[in-house]
């Protein structure tokens, strides 16, 4: 599992962040990726939060 931000969308809520903070950091405000490649199966979870709980979908998983 890959979780990928779009940064042109991102408002910079924060909410990913709030979910999933071993994963994403609000860099500048905007979401930034803490992983390279594949999201640990112990955090992917989270990050299936994380995309949930975006505002306006600037969070995919694949």
């Amino acid at each position: 599992m890959k979780i990928t931000v779009d940064r042109r969308r991102c408002e910079g809520h924060g909410l990913c962040e709030g979910v999933a903070p071993g994963l994403l950091s609000a860099d500048e405000g905007y979401a930034e990726l803490l992983v390279d490649g594949d999201v640990p199966t112990d955090q992917q979870g989270a990050a299936m939060s994380a995309v949930r709980v975006c505002p306006i979908a600037a969070l995919r998983i694949s």
